[in-house]
């Protein structure tokens, strides 16, 4: 079943790419484009470690933590669940200057789509850890354990398997949001774009290969999310066994 989801992606990616090489001016788009794609990259992987970092800690405080910790907690995930990611991303770059705090735009690109990702993330990893039956929580205090050591050695690993699907759309959806990261002065793939069509009105080729690129990218993504996964639940079977 993994192999065939991957060779179906690989498939998808390959074809695009054949549609796309077609145009006349492929190669005259292509470099442009791709330095815009290494930033939207960058942005990407800084985005989704802050994520998981973020969703791991509000998810342990909003559980675990003392009342004012746990209050902090739900209030993280549901400002950043409730709010506008593009408004937030406005908040950090135009607000924050107002109280002596001066962010580099890459740098509010990544902590606006991190921390909007992870109190999505959040909730991904409440659901995962309550979803572990009750029975391995019985069978770590029967074996005298804390309940750091439980997480850590018993209930993590197997919640581990059931976030790794819902991650894999969490990263390709702050994909997909970099591309409001050019509302910030950021070249991404988005903005240089936008900046080519302006100047040479060949919307079809340009955003045609800008959609490729952002197929490729979540391609990427599904199937290293994927491999991920099988590899987890091989794993987890045999410690089972």
């Amino acid at each position: 079943m993994l192999q065939r989801s991957l060779v179906v992606c690989a498939i998808l990616a390959f074809t695009a790419g054949i549609a796309v090489a077609t145009f006349a001016d492929f190669r005259v788009f292509l470099p442009g484009l791709l330095d815009g794609a290494l930033i939207t990259i960058e942005i990407t992987l800084g985005g989704c470690l802050l994520a998981v970092a973020m969703a791991l800690i509000a998810a342990a405080a909003r559980m675990y933590g003392p009342a004012p910790v746990r209050w902090l907690a739900v209030g993280y995930i549901e400002v950043f669940r409730g709010t506008s990611a593009l408004v937030q991303l406005f908040w950090l770059f135009f607000v924050l200057p107002h109280f002596g705090i001066l962010l580099e735009p890459i740098t509010v690109a990544i902590v606006a789509l991190g921390l909007n990702v992870g109190a999505y993330g959040a909730e991904v990893v409440r659901g995962a850890i309550n979803a572990v039956p009750r029975g391995q929580w019985e069978a770590t205090v029967a074996l005298n354990m804390t309940r750091m050591e439980a997480l850590r050695r018993v209930i993590l690993p197997q919640a581990f398997v059931a976030m790794i699907p819902p991650w894999g759309n969490l990263f390709i959806e702050l994909l997909k949001a970099t591309a409001l990261v050019s509302l910030i002065t950021i070249s991404d793939l988005a903005f240089k774009a936008q900046q080519m069509n302006q100047t040479t009105y060949r919307t079809v080729e340009i955003f045609t290969i800008v959609l490729v690129i952002y197929l490729a990218i979540a391609t990427l993504i599904t199937i290293g999310m994927r491999t991920l996964e099988h590899y987890a639940s091989r794993g987890l079977s045999r410690g089972r066994a």
